[in-house]
């Protein structure tokens, strides 16, 4: 009988096992995540971490504005990002899209959001309800809408329709400044019943901490259906077919406006997004099952949440 080389007789096991074929790809260890310091990003990017790092992954979770992190994913310095807001960003990530520097996920992570500017009620009834009333309250504003971040998408089209004059807005100023410093602003306005006009966004606690209206009559200019959004994962292009047990995990890492926002009260109370993730995943056990549905550790085992 013809003696088959020990090496192949191996090597077939190997195959028969599986083992072969679920070797760990070590290009995939290391997961370069790019967090943007919104409080929505900074939960589900958190979620995405303790998934990941359950499965035998290093995340390396990089905090910057968007720009600085779609520039990261163009110089494939990083791999993904959780917060592509559609149509916000458009405008900014049109190029990379064309230019083939980025992937966008098949489906959103997140539906039903919503983006666009918005007053306190109690400037809202008293005729501040739409896009064009603003400028007749000007003087009370201190000619001010408050933004998010500097260099973000929302602010360059907020100031273009200073800039082009759309709805008599010649002359505002954009005030910049991050999610904590705006939410600041307004509170301050709410406490003393002073005007101003903000870019409010849900999911977020700010629809349930304060009694807001969002304004109407943007004739699109934020986006169809008065500020309606949706939320989308972005990689680098090689990134899914290199970690496809990955890939697989973001495609299943969906939200709802609900649970996003219960996941932003606790950040927003002070407990550090890792913690909150932890806990959301243990009082979530159907969450976790269905994230998780035939995705393995890194070195290809079953995972079991």
């Amino acid at each position: 009988m013809r003696t088959v080389p020990r090496y192949l007789s191996v090597f077939t096991l190997m195959l028969c096992s599986g083992s072969l074929l679920a070797a760990p790809d070590s290009a995939c260890k290391q997961i370069r995540m790019g967090v943007a310091n919104w409080t929505d990003v900074m939960a589900t990017s958190a979620i995405a971490k303790q998934l990941l790092s359950e499965m035998g992954y290093d995340v390396k979770q990089t905090f910057a504005s968007e720009s600085i992190i779609l520039t990261g994913l163009k110089d494939k310095k990083l791999d993904v990002f959780l917060g592509y807001w559609d149509p916000l960003m458009n405008a900014e990530i049109q190029s990379l899209k064309d230019n083939q520097q980025i992937t966008v996920s098949a489906a959103p992570n997140l539906t039903h959001a919503n983006a666009t500017l918005a007053v306190p009620k109690y400037l809202f009834d008293q005729g501040l309800k739409t896009f064009a009333d603003i400028a007749r309250f000007k003087d009370a504003l201190g000619g001010k809408i408050y933004g998010i971040e500097a260099g973000s998408a929302t602010n360059q089209q907020l100031q273009a329709l200073i800039d082009t004059d759309q709805f008599g807005l010649k002359g505002f100023r954009i005030v910049e400044s991050s999610e904590a410093g705006m939410l600041a602003e307004l509170q301050r306005a709410v406490n003393r019943k002073t005007p101003i006009v903000f870019f409010g966004w849900a999911p977020h606690p700010m629809n349930v901490n304060f009694d807001i209206q969002y304004l109407t009559g943007s004739n699109d200019t934020l986006g169809p259906q008065e500020g309606a959004a949706q939320v989308w994962t972005v990689t680098t292009p090689a990134f899914g077919p290199r970690c496809p047990n990955v890939q697989r995990l973001l495609d299943q890492l969906t939200f709802t406006t609900a649970s996003e926002s219960a996941m932003m009260v606790s950040i927003l109370a002070g407990q550090k997004p890792q913690d909150m993730a932890r806990e959301w995943l243990k009082n979530h056990p159907d969450d976790h099952q269905r994230w998780t549905a035939g995705v393995t550790t890194y070195n290809g085992e079953p995972y079991t949440p």
